[in-house]
């Protein structure tokens, strides 16, 4: 069943139809003001953290409730509507409805009893408040007399579980006020005669404000339960049924911003008024509420200002293949995803709650890549910041705090952090991922001087980023298992896999093997020669070991337990082939072309679903070892034989290195959120976003999809496409094209900018090919083999080949 369709002319997706099956979102917003909207107004708004900041409420797993509410009321036949289908939820016989989620805004029209509505909803470009514009035009042929009203509803507290469960406490330290054309909510306000800097129990006065611009407010309210009556729910408000919202305002209680206009239009007449939501004060509020007096002229503006700025970051790349959802998501939304997950890591969906006070290590690293060829300048950022939060022994922080500061923190060796933080020890795969990822900001950029930037460590000392990747080897070497493998630690990739010191994870071998062929690289740049000699040494006889350990026959197993147990090994009676180690013996270049064909055809059997590919199977039930915790979820859910979705990235790149096209087009297919557009109603999740996992094969609602838009798999689609499918690989000195595509492909189109040149790459495919190439041309001169040298690049440069 379809709810919706791209429009990527303006990079936007639209519902038509709102009852969709989940709640289908959007993300506005920066770093320092974050808002989430779903096509129905809900959601819910925050500072900076999801769970410190919190400034507009909302009940998880209660469907969608409360949100950015906008009422239109007839004042003479008093009938009463939502300038979003809920949640007044009008018939949709009668009630038209379109929500247009595009880059940084959200914007739903209705249609109902001769009123046309827009309502608008962004976060200004750079800005800490966010704008509810709501324009009516009267398409009656009478005159209409309406009440429009604005329903914000604050957290009582900024922290999201004081707010919900400390109730005792979060009750008696709020109010509101209403001054003019704004209501302020008041956290600790008896706390204002402190001087500035002044706490008490590090409590001081928090405030926040919901203003009206352009119209006169006829009444208001600041107190919940007088807003919405008792007995009442957001789709009935008392305050919107009787006309007027009773001026009054809370004390000791549950607050709210409620702010209600009365319009006089003619037919055809059009009005438009917004609301500002954001944290800050009275002055404040009046200051930003006087900027707009002229609400649509400079509504338009700031629209304009946002859509420029995305379309700036996204036209980077684009690329024109016969597959449009290949297009939708590789030029629009998967890369909109990766930055969303970039900017918030795992902190705040309807999902993630705001729990994780922090950037998980391995998340945010891996975050980095899926933005790089779009935004250099913004990963170089986060990889220094995440490169402060390694810890001096060459291990990362498991979880980076909001307030990281570098040189100072604690680290899992200290009870101070564990407590705090309640990660209690070192992961093994960690700080392995800093070094493709700083490999592709590097090779993207050409910058090699970054190698030589001087970052301090998260607890003590400071060193070149260079040393930092040294010591990561280092972390590495010194956490071995019995079989001088990576030992697993609290946990490798897989959260749910804890091997422990004397337990050894495959997964993160093959990446230590693949970190050392990056820094080998490093070194020779470097003509750090004893070091390259070093690292040869020890990378062969890693590779030695993994072979020995880890092949069997058709695959490499998973890893081995603390007891000595292997893991993914043929005879096992549960989780016996696993997909990770498959894919990655090819991305680091271990596997031969024969084990790595064997392994892949393996997993394609053995694994490969209509919905995506297995992490792992059969699941665990009776079976499971005592740190195999997948065990706890039910059976085709998430690691537990669920289809993982960010390990289909992985896989597709390995296909595509194989220069098996056909087969990682297919797993980009199955996987593909647009793919699924037409039967939405078996993923739930949004068509136009990646989900952590899809049920798998032995779930009884197989292909049913779960955590939205925060996932690793963003940005490791996105590498496995650009790289993989595309074939667009750079490495220190230039540029590899290798596309590996479907036969079926005659031609694809690729526009990319590169180290501040323009490639526009043309590639036909007359001889159904799934990869290599037969000519390869730059600027209309042959090239002897599609690796082109940075240094042959003009400002605009038009290469062809032909497969």
């Amino acid at each position: 069943m379809r709810y919706g369709y791209f429009d990527d002319t303006n990079r936007e997706y639209v519902i038509d139809r709102p009852d969709t099956p989940a709640p289908w979102v959007n993300y506005l917003g920066s770093p320092d003001y974050g808002a989430i909207i779903s096509n129905n107004a809900g959601g819910y708004s925050f500072a900076k953290s999801g769970a410190n900041g919190r400034i507009l409420r909302y009940i998880f797993n209660s469907f969608d409730q409360p949100g950015r509410y906008l009422y239109i009321r007839d004042n003479d036949s008093k009938n009463y509507w939502s300038a979003s289908w809920q949640p007044v939820g009008k018939s949709l016989d009668s009630y038209k409805s379109i929500c247009r989620h595009g880059m940084g805004y959200t914007k739903m029209t209705a249609d109902y009893d001769g009123i046309f509505s827009e309502a608008t909803y962004y976060v200004p470009l750079g800005k800490t408040y966010e704008v509810w514009a709501l324009s009516v035009k009267n398409q009656s042929s009478h005159t209409r007399n309406l009440t429009l009203t604005g329903y914000a509803e604050f957290t009582n507290h900024s922290n999201y579980e004081q707010d919900q469960i400390n109730l005792q406490y979060s009750l008696f330290i709020t109010k509101t006020l209403f001054e003019k054309n704004r209501l302020i909510q008041q956290i600790h306000g008896n706390l204002d005669a402190l001087s500035e800097n002044e706490t008490v129990d590090e409590k001081n006065v928090t405030e926040r404000f919901f203003g009206l611009a352009g119209v006169d407010i006829s009444s208001y309210c600041g107190k919940k339960e007088h807003f919405l009556g008792r007995y009442h729910g957001y789709g009935n408000p008392q305050g919107v049924l009787s006309g007027h919202l009773g001026n009054v305002t809370s004390y000791n209680e549950n607050s709210c911003g409620a702010l209600s206009c009365q319009l006089t239009l003619a037919p055809e007449e059009t009005k438009t008024i917004l609301f500002l939501l954001g944290a800050g004060g009275s002055s404040q509020a009046s200051s930003l509420l006087d900027t707009y007096e002229n609400p649509a002229t400079k509504i338009d503006e700031e629209l304009k200002e946002l859509k420029d700025y995305w379309n700036k970051k996204l036209d980077h790349l684009k690329v024109k293949t016969p597959s449009p959802e290949f297009n939708t998501m590789l030029n629009i939304w998967n890369a909109y995803n990766c930055f969303m997950t970039f900017i918030w890591s795992r902190a705040a969906s309807f999902i993630y709650c705001g729990l994780r006070n922090g950037y998980g290590y391995r998340d945010t690293v891996q975050d980095i890549q899926g933005i790089i060829h779009l935004a250099p300048e913004m990963a170089a950022e986060k990889i220094r910041f995440m490169l402060s939060a390694q810890v001096s022994n060459g291990g990362g922080l498991p979880l980076v705090k909001f307030t990281h500061n570098p040189g100072q923190e604690d680290t899992p060796d200290d009870a101070s952090y564990r407590q705090e933080t309640g990660h209690p020890a070192y992961r093994a795969d960690d700080a392995l991922w800093l070094f493709p990822t700083i490999y592709k900001y590097i090779a993207e950029t050409g910058d090699k001087g970054f190698l030589d930037e001087v970052i301090p460590f998260a607890d003590k000392d400071e060193a070149s980023v260079y040393e930092h990747l040294k010591r990561a080897i280092k972390f590495s070497l010194n956490h071995l298992g019995p079989h001088n493998m990576p030992a697993g630690l609290y946990a490798d990739w897989n959260d749910c896999l804890r091997l422990g010191v004397n337990g050894e994870s495959s997964f993160v071998a093959l990446q230590f093997y693949y970190a050392m062929t990056i820094l080998r690289e490093f070194a020779e740049y470097k003509k750090d020669k004893d070091y390259m000699e070093c690292l040869k040494e020890k990378q062969e006889k890693t590779g030695e070991i993994i072979q020995k350990m880890c092949w069997d026959h058709d695959r490499f197993i998973r890893g081995y337990t603390e007891a000595g147990e292997r893991i993914g090994a043929a005879g096992d009676p549960e989780a016996n082939l696993w997909l990770n180690p498959q894919s990655w013996s090819v991305i680091s270049g271990l596997a031969s072309a024969k084990q790595a064909d064997i392994s892949l055809t393996n997993v394609f059997e053995k694994l490969n679903t209509e919905y995506g590919v297995l992490l792992m199977n059969p699941p665990y039930h009776a079976h499971a070892f005592d740190g195999a915790l997948a065990v706890i979820y039910n059976q085709g859910a998430k690691e537990n034989a669920g289809i993982f979705s960010q390990s289909q990235g992985w896989l597709i790149l390995a296909e595509a290195l194989r220069g098996h096209g056909g087969r990682a087009f297919t797993y980009f297919m199955e996987n593909a959120p647009a793919a699924w557009n037409d039967r939405a109603e078996l993923r739930c999740l949004e068509p136009y976003c990646y989900g952590q996992f899809t049920e798998g094969t032995s779930s009884k609602y197989a292909g049913r999809s779960h955590v939205h838009w925060l996932t690793g798999t963003a940005s490791t689609m996105m590498v496995g496409c650009v790289e993989g499918i595309l074939g667009l690989r750079p490495d220190l000195d230039g540029i590899t094209i290798a596309p590996s595509i479907p036969k079926d492909w005659t031609h694809l189109e690729i526009e990319k900018d590169f180290r501040g040149k323009h490639l526009h790459i043309l590639i036909d495919n007359p001889n159904q090919r799934e990869s290599g190439w037969k000519t390869f041309t730059l600027n209309g001169k042959k090239m002897d083999s599609n690796y082109i040298p940075a240094k042959l690049l003009s400002e605009h440069n038009e290469i062809r080949m032909i497969l």
